[in-house]
């Protein structure tokens, strides 16, 4: 008689199985206007209330629905219970944001070797190392999406909820982990108070300080295609334009490895531009130079107009300040700074692709650095 684990094992590949079938049914029916006829929006939402399903996990169908000829190796592990379909939605999802370039047995062994949740974690890496304009795109994305919500009640209580991308929320943690820790055993709070009272602490005037740890090649670092995304303690892996920004003028502790995965620098947390440099850009630019933005130096980043990696200096001709939006938008965002020959700035936008009839975005001209 075969134990429960085993019974387990069996029901849940059947499932998988079945979810398989259920996401090739679910694509094709995408395909149509059915879910229309019943006043649904789109095909996930006649999912969602037809089937009984969550958001998430009908996107999932589809999506897998739509990848099944890019996954057949995947499919058969599936069937031979190496996999769950849990791998394949992710499997899925990466091939949608890789596209062409996308190959499914350069992932089939991590993926046998891996949870579902590790599994996100290769794939964003192997995303960037495929598709690094486009994970730059969705990492610009994820913070013009973040959002803090402040509700007072009648009685002055304050609720808070919000969304942060994962860099953001790695700062968070990495802040509020050390005055989130139980003060002795006789501390019986939940992890919830104490991180509620760990944020009040830092607010009210705590030094502590968010040192992130990134963990990245020198080819990343360097911007030379085909390199894997950096590593991020509480995060998931950031994208070569993240790191530069971060680098530029940031509290990180950095780790580089060479290509063969040898530890070649353990950096300390400093900032690139500090000291008197930092006071003159202060005094030169006043805050972010950015038009219109009226954030003070002690909000800003010194950015470098050729980043150090590449061999630029930091010094005042090549450093100025902007504040972390903004300086966003140069790095992930594919804003393009140049220097003119009377001391100006310019801040040039990314392509962008427009109708012959629409009149595209015009370079902005930066305040005088005088």
């Amino acid at each position: 008689m075969p134990q429960r684990g085993d019974r387990l094992k069996a029901i849940r590949r059947q499932i998988d199985l079945l979810e398989v079938e259920f996401a090739h049914e679910a694509h094709e029916f995408a395909q149509t206007d059915e879910y229309a006829h019943d006043a649904s929006v789109t095909p996930i939402d006649w999912l969602r209330h037809q089937c009984h399903m969550t958001q998430p996990a009908a996107a999932n169908a589809v999506k897998v629905g739509e990848h099944l000829e890019d996954l057949p190796e995947s499919v058969e592990g599936v069937a031979a219970g190496e996999l769950g379909f849990a791998h394949l939605a992710v499997l899925a999802w990466t091939a949608h944001r890789v596209g062409a370039p996308f190959n499914e047995l350069e992932l089939l062994d991590k993926a046998r070797e891996s949870s579902p949740g590790r599994l996100v974690d290769l794939c964003l890496k192997y995303e960037h190392a495929r598709n690094p304009e486009g994970f730059a795109r969705r990492e610009a994305a994820q913070i013009e999406d973040r959002r803090l919500r402040m509700n007072r009640w009648a009685d002055g209580t304050m609720t808070l909820s919000g969304i942060f991308d994962p860099l953001g929320g790695a700062a968070i943690r990495t802040a509020l982990d050390p005055l989130a820790k139980p003060l002795g055993p006789d501390d019986k709070r939940e992890i919830d108070q104490r991180y509620a009272d760990a944020l009040v602490e830092l607010v009210c005037g705590g030094e502590q300080k968010a040192q992130i740890q990134v963990t990245a090649t020198v080819e990343m670092i360097a911007g030379l295609v085909g390199a894997e995304a950096a590593d991020v303690m509480f995060s998931q892996p950031i994208g070569a334009e993240t790191v530069r920004r971060l680098a530029c003028d940031s509290a990180i502790t950095r780790v580089l490895f060479d290509s063969k995965s040898v530890v070649i620098d353990v950096g300390r947390s400093k900032r690139t531009v500090s000291g008197p440099l930092r006071r003159a850009l202060a005094a030169r630019d006043g805050g972010c130079v950015w038009p219109g933005c009226d954030r003070p130096a002690s909000w800003c980043a010194g950015h470098h107009l050729e980043h150090w990696a590449d061999g630029g200096e930091s010094d005042p001709g090549n450093t100025f300040l902007l504040c972390h939006r903004h300086h966003t938008h140069v790095h992930e965002g594919g804003w393009k700074i140049v220097a003119t020959d009377d001391g100006r700035w310019i801040a040039v936008p990314p392509p962008t692709e427009f109708s012959p009839w629409v009149r595209g975005p015009d370079p902005v001209e930066l305040r005088v650095a005088s």
